[in-house]
């Protein structure tokens, strides 16, 4: 985002105010829906409850040593007592792109950590950037084993806007033959180091159908569309002022704010979606100033609802009217539920005793992937669970602070032990797919509210049955798969925070009967035709892959047809 973007903040509109479109929030999906909806003439205006972050600019600790920290880099008392939810997440050198607790309080049924970041960007700043495709293996999931609603859309139809979007956001990663994990045109992968490479040749020679890649992420490996290349300093979280990785910041906002057509309005927490009986369509939103709490309205022809999962839901939970006593199109009464989140923090590590004399360059920002080779098909088939599970994996040298940690000693032999690297090791976690389920959901507390008086939301959440048996087959596969390829020393682990996947979805799922969902196959509204939600509470299930491509991909499938759609007259 260029300074010039100041240019264009609606921080003093009128009360009343109409564009051609609203975006509400500015994160993966709202910034790339402003950058399709600009970029096809509309006047948009772009909703964040948050602050106004610029690229470059607003990157305060982006160049900062770790001893130019108070506390280096470490998560203090006060972080875990003040903020148990988000130090689940963040370091010192990010913390300023995450929320306050204390400030943005909501409840816990069951433990959930709702991982959140309100300013322009939003999460895309801080995100971890891996970027798999979904394929049919995914899209005909619910319809084959009968787990949530049948997905409106098969791989088909989504494969153009893969492209589309990876030709935008730039993606380095390898043309990889594998039916279930489809691939685009790519930048060049990152190397893999020798340690990876001996535990993929171990792979291909001991199994069939498991394959260990570079992972594909949207770090840059080479300058591409004014941006990068990536300097392989792996601080991305604090985001980077050479446009290394995509981010709305870097990339598409200022790709909308280049058409003259975009104003973004930060401090505007979205109240709720305005409904007109008359037209039958939303004629706008209410929201309210975070800084003065002044209420004010704002009008447009469509709207994309892009807030992230549960704040999506929320808002729709939270305009009600006597068209909609359960929430903004919420015939179906499906909005809130069917919350989705990946499970993770379980697999195995281990110690390789050969390639002493190898080392690598560099902090490279990925590791390498191991994608689901679990129910892909009958000779995949496991006896315990449906659907399966991906891992994302890293070879490294031990470092200093592991190699010494036993070491009380002194003098040359100690100093030269401190600069001589350890081992080789190897770590592998694995995320894993969870099913829809109408239990785990979300929904407004009828007298608690936040300090601008809008309900504290609810949320209800927990891994079930089928997780737990696809947990344990992760954790031993993991093991069996390092004991194959050498490794000793190998340590299995498994710990489960609900939330800190940070791949929310569900909540406002896509289908092909209004009964039982709350988009259509263009993530429209099945009851209000001018509102569109393209964010993680679309998805009607949740694959086992890092999901924002595929929120994104939907995103710009969905902005073509709005604005199809409007240009004809039909919303």
């Amino acid at each position: 985002m260029s300074d010039s973007l100041n240019v264009n903040l609606n921080i003093k509109a009128e009360a009343q105010i109409t564009y051609d479109a609203i975006v509400v929030g500015s994160g993966i999906t709202g910034g790339f829906a402003a950058k399709e909806l600009c970029e096809k003439g509309l006047k948009t205006l772009v909703l964040e409850r948050g602050r106004n972050v610029e690229h470059i600019k607003d990157y305060t600790t982006a160049m900062k040593h770790p001893w130019e920290f108070e506390n280096r880099l470490e998560i203090t008392d006060e972080d875990r007592t003040t903020n148990p939810v988000q130090s689940m997440s963040y370091d010192p050198g990010n913390k300023h792109f995450y929320v306050n607790d204390q400030d943005h309080p909501y409840i816990q049924q069951k433990p959930y950590n709702w991982i959140r970041g309100y300013q322009v960007g939003g999460r895309s700043l801080t995100w971890g950037r891996q970027v798999y495709r979904f394929s049919d293996l995914d899209f005909e999931a619910n319809l084959k084993d009968g787990h949530g609603v049948d997905w409106p859309i098969r791989y088909k139809d989504l494969e153009p806007w893969y492209n589309y979007v990876e030709q935008f956001i730039g993606v380095s990663g390898c043309a990889d033959a594998i039916p279930h994990l489809p691939h685009g045109d790519y930048l060049p992968a990152m190397d893999m180091n020798c340690i990876e490479k001996h535990l993929a040749e171990s792979i291909k020679k001991n199994y069939d159908q498991r394959w260990l890649i570079s992972s594909r992420v949207a770090n840059l490996t080479k300058g591409f569309k004014d941006r990068g290349p990536c300097n392989f300093r792996n601080l991305c979280s604090r985001g980077c002022p050479y446009g290394g990785y995509f981010s709305s910041n870097s990339a598409s906002l200022p790709a909308a704010n280049a058409t003259g057509n975009l104003t973004i309005r930060p401090h505007a927490i979205v109240q709720e979606i305005i409904y007109d009986p008359q037209t039958k369509k939303a004629k706008g939103v209410r929201i309210i100033d975070e800084l003065t709490k002044e209420t004010m309205e704002f009008y447009a022809k469509i709207i994309f609802l892009n807030a992230s999962t549960i704040a999506t839901a929320s808002i729709l939970l939270n305009s009600k009217s006597s068209y909609f006593p359960n929430g903004f199109g919420n015939s179906s009464g499906q909005v809130g539920l069917n919350l989705m989140d990946h499970h993770k923090g379980v697999g195995a590590t281990g110690m390789y005793e050969g390639f002493k004399d190898k080392y690598y360059a560099g902090r490279r920002p990925a590791g390498v992937y191991i994608p689901r080779f679990r129910n892909l098909n009958e000779q995949t088939k496991h006896p315990d669970f449906v659907r399966g599970y991906g891992y994302q994996a890293d070879g490294e040298r031990s470092e200093w602070p592991d190699v010494m940690k036993d070491d009380d000693s002194f003098g040359e032999g100690y100093k030269q032990k401190l600069s001589t690297p350890g081992p080789w090791t190897m770590w592998m976690g694995a995320w894993g797919e969870c099913l829809p389920n109408s239990e785990n959901k979300i929904w407004l507390d009828a007298e608690k509210k936040d300090k601008w008086g809008m309900p504290l939301v609810n949320v209800n959440f927990e891994h079930g049955a089928n997780d737990m048996a696809m947990r344990k087959d992760a954790k031993e596969s993991a093991q069996e798969m390092l004991e194959k390829a050498n490794f000793k020393n190998i340590k299995p682990f498994e710990f489960l925070f609900p939330g800190t996947a940070i791949h929310e979805m569900g909540t406002a799922r896509m289908g092909r009967d209004p009964k039982t969902s709350v988009l259509n196959a263009h993530n429209q509204m099945h009851d209000v035709k001018n509102v569109f939600i393209t964010d993680g509470s679309a998805m009607a299930s949740s694959g086992c892959q890092n999901p924002s491509l595929t929120y994104m991909a939907l995103t710009a499938r969905a902005c073509d047809f709005a604005v199809s759609e409007l240009k004809k007259g039909n919303i």
